[in-house]
């Protein structure tokens, strides 16, 4: 696990972008809960982080690509795979994840 951030610098429905061993990583603090999502969306290549949160979903700045953050999964648009999921440990404030 690589130490990224504070809890607090991810506020509740919004979206954050991060580099986690070299890789553009998407983190979303939902309802309290921090999930993480490669950041590169798989249609054109645009950063998640970079768009809307809207619930459990990250939607793609560029073409309107949506993205589950919970899992990856590709649950709207025209992104033709999903992008990775990665676990996140939280301790007190801080947040890592690997």
């Amino acid at each position: 696990m690589t130490f990224v951030g504070k809890v607090s610098d991810v506020a509740p429905g919004q979206l954050l972008g991060v580099t986690v061993d070299g890789q553009p990583v998407a983190v979303a603090n939902l309802d309290g809960q921090l999930f993480a999502i490669g950041d590169i969306c798989t249609h054109r290549g645009c950063s998640l982080s970079e768009g809307t949160l809207t619930g459990s979903v990250a939607v793609c700045p560029c073409h309107g690509g949506q993205y589950d953050m919970r899992t990856g999964e590709v649950v709207g648009g025209p992104p033709p795979e999903p992008v990775e999921s990665y676990p996140v440990q939280v301790s007190n404030d801080e947040f890592r994840i690997g």
